[in-house]
């Protein structure tokens, strides 16, 4: 039956379809270009990018990327001063799996910051990749 009402509605459907994939895009690209691992390395060395963590200081101290700074998301924005002398540099934002890290970068532009990315996956996805940690 909702087959049946598919075919009857395929302009509907059509639509619709459009409609959220223009939304994901949309949502896609207002979280920052998210970076792999291995780019996110590459930042670090040739740029010298700043590795933003803005998970919460307990999990900071469980294991974080070398030399990364923590600013757990909830104090970002009275705290961005901290970070300010890296506006014209890379920074790449990390949370746990990568859904705070979006709404980071967005603070992050909103402050001048001019080259934001996130860590596609999060910090769970450098450790599936099997990169060090330091505790």
């Amino acid at each position: 039956m909702f087959l049946e009402f598919l075919i009857e509605q395929w302009l509907l459907a059509t639509a619709l379809a459009v409609l959220l994939l223009m939304l994901f895009y949309h949502e896609s690209r207002k979280a920052g270009r998210a970076v792999t691992p291995q780019q996110l390395s590459d930042l670090v060395n040739r740029q010298d990018a700043l590795v933003l963590d803005v998970r919460d200081s307990n999990e900071f101290r469980k294991g974080h990327i070398t030399a990364s700074v923590n600013i757990p998301f909830k104090d970002l924005t009275k705290r961005i001063s901290e970070i300010s002398s890296h506006q014209q540099k890379p920074v790449v934002v990390i949370c746990k799996m990568g859904q705070h890290a979006g709404a980071a970068t967005k603070q992050l532009r909103a402050s001048g910051f001019e080259q934001v990315y996130r860590l596609g996956g999060g910090l769970s996805e450098w450790t599936a990749a099997s990169l060090p940690l330091v505790k």
